[in-house]
């Protein structure tokens, strides 16, 4: 079954507008529509984007508590207090640890870092967590991508006498923790002008504001850039303004002068050429998390600090096979997953997908539900025991608010957090049928048709004979993409094909096309759409989204569209 895509282009930008900025900057009108339709309209906002400067970052100061965090890291470090860094099992939260670690580490002696269980302690701030810290003398924990939330753990740390700094980037409550000192710009009273940080970003401005207090030199914090470019990358935080800086330098120091743990996880992952957000999204971030999916995320941590290139190696290989069983896990929980609904009229016509085994893997059944997504276009939760519960993790599709529909069937949940998108709960086993019934009424009463239609965002139409080396160079100057930033989606009328259709590992298309009229032919490749081999012939016009990307093969580099969707005329 071929999912059917709804094209929407995106608003059309006036003429006189794209001439003026085509002008001033000497680009293609259709590059310059792309930089409008992302607010870059001057000269002036043009140099900024595509010359990133690392002196626009704002002052750490102007974060709220800033003051506090940096006036009780000196003193614990002035009394030779014992530090730990403590955050979460992803990728967010195993930089940030890695980060955090390295910079103390650099300057001071008595620091060690924790990563909770993800199967034992859970996400967050966890009772054990403080325990530990408590039983081994730690005055201070520096808690980084979680804490906002941690109200009553914060109390308990607080009754043992282990002092808190929160370094978080999540929507906080009413109620904030008494913390120390509390780092979150999403905090309604913090000023800081960029509220979009990942985790391991309010990290670095904590290590920023230390050095600038310290009259350490300026060059420290940016020695873990390429720790904070892959943060930005995992967690699909916002990539424009300080983040766009963050990670475009970031990215340079992963590209020429990566710490040995990157170095080792790209060697071992087989990633070659010049690294980009992509690479660090679909290649390089699942393998860190794998470390907490299948085990546990120190091993992350562990290879992210590794001061030489033989023990990143080492950990490089081990967390390697991890991944390995992390794919297996998820290829064949994804297969039982589809064919539960494929089996199931009520599932297949319902509007949302529920599904519970009690011996699918907890640590890769949020990546089932993305998969199921794939297939069956709407709000998602897999299920699985733990612990003698059912604990599950959602995830939605556009415009839809899952975290909103979860709450109300609260009654249902002993627990449950998380955000529009994604979210994370644990019910009774007993209270599974109940909840997939309150859940699909609830979501089936509130969500629009075109809602469970997914869209490709079309930047704008082009004309395939446009497209050379001069026109990529500049489009890749736009990277690196992300939310609010995403890489220009084009669209191309009436292409036919220039030779027959190429099948690839039996999924994949492989097309050499030029458009009706065109001259230039060129090469294009839709993973995971064999399928469209049946419907696509030489006579027959279509038309494709597409990206474009440069392709290396055996030392010579080409461009090569990659079709996001094709559409019959």
């Amino acid at each position: 079954m071929v999912m059917q895509k709804k094209w929407i282009e995106k608003e059309a930008i006036q003429l006189e507008a794209i001439r003026n900025l085509s002008e001033s900057i000497n680009i293609n009108p259709v590059l310059s529509k792309i930089l409008i339709q992302r607010d870059i309209n001057t000269y002036d906002k043009a140099k900024k984007f595509f010359r990133p400067n690392l002196d626009s970052l704002h002052d750490p100061f102007l974060m709220k508590d800033m003051e506090k965090a940096v006036e009780r890291l000196i003193t614990a470090i002035s009394n030779n207090e014992a530090i730990l860094v403590y955050g979460d099992y992803d990728v967010d939260g195993t930089t940030a640890v890695a980060s955090m670690y390295s910079f103390i580490k650099s300057i001071y002696e008595h620091v060690s870092y924790y990563i909770p269980d993800r199967y034992l302690e859970g996400y967050g701030i966890s009772t054990q967590g403080i325990d530990f810290a408590k039983e081994n003398d730690f005055k201070l924990i520096i808690s980084l991508d979680c804490g906002i939330k941690a109200v009553d753990k914060i109390n308990y740390a607080n009754k043992l006498g282990v002092d808190f700094i929160i370094c978080d980037h999540h929507l906080p409550d009413v109620q904030v923790p008494a913390a120390i000192a509390v780092l979150d710009p999403k905090q309604k009273d913090c000023t800081y002008p960029f509220k979009e940080l990942s985790g391991c970003g309010v990290g670095f401005k904590l290590i920023q504001a230390y050095c600038k207090r310290q009259n350490l030199p300026d060059h420290m914090p940016f020695e873990y850039l390429d720790l904070l470019a892959v943060s930005i990358a995992a967690d699909i935080v916002s990539v424009v303004g300080e983040n766009r800086t963050l990670a475009f330098y970031g990215l340079e120091k992963i590209n020429f002068n990566p710490r040995p743990g990157i170095k080792a996880i790209l060697e071992s992952a087989m990633i070659k050429g010049k690294i980009n957000i992509s690479h660090l999204v679909f290649q390089l971030s699942p393998r860190i998390n794998a470390a907490g999916r299948i085990d546990h995320a120190h091993l992350a941590v562990k290879l992210l600090t590794a001061s030489n290139e033989e023990e990143a190696a080492l950990i490089a290989l081990q967390i390697g096979d991890k991944n390995n069983r992390r794919k297996d896990f998820d290829k064949d929980i994804t297969s039982q997953a589809l064919a539960l609904i494929n089996s199931d009229s009520k599932l297949q016509n319902a509007k949302t997908t529920v599904l519970y085994h009690k011996n699918w893997h907890k640590g890769v059944i949020g990546i089932v539900a993305s998969r199921c997504i794939e297939h069956f276009y709407r709000p998602t939760i897999i299920l699985t025991e733990s612990n003698g519960q059912a604990t599950g993790s959602a995830r939605s599709v556009a415009g839809y608010n899952i975290h909103t529909a979860i709450e109300q069937c609260s009654e249902l949940l002993d627990q449950f957090g998380g955000h529009k998108y994604a979210a994370g709960l644990s019910m009774p086993i007993e209270n599974i049928d109940a909840f997939i019934e309150k859940f699909e009424n609830i979501v089936a009463a509130n969500i629009q048709d075109d809602q469970l239609i997914p869209k490709i965002h079309i930047d704008t139409f082009l004309d395939l004979d446009l497209i050379n080396e001069r026109f990529y160079k500049i489009l890749a100057q736009m990277d690196p993409f992300g939310p609010d930033n995403m890489q220009p989606v084009f669209a191309a009328h009436e292409v036919m094909l220039v030779e027959e259709v190429v099948i690839m590992k039996e999924q994949h298309i492989k097309l050499v096309i030029k458009q009706k009229g065109g001259k230039q032919a060129v090469t294009a490749v839709g993973f995971g759409m064999a399928h469209f081999k049946e419907l696509i012939s030489f006579n027959q016009p279509f038309e494709i989204a597409f990206n474009i990307q440069q392709n290396e093969y055996k030392g010579v580099n080409s461009l090569q569209l990659m079709i996001k969707d094709i559409r019959l005329i």
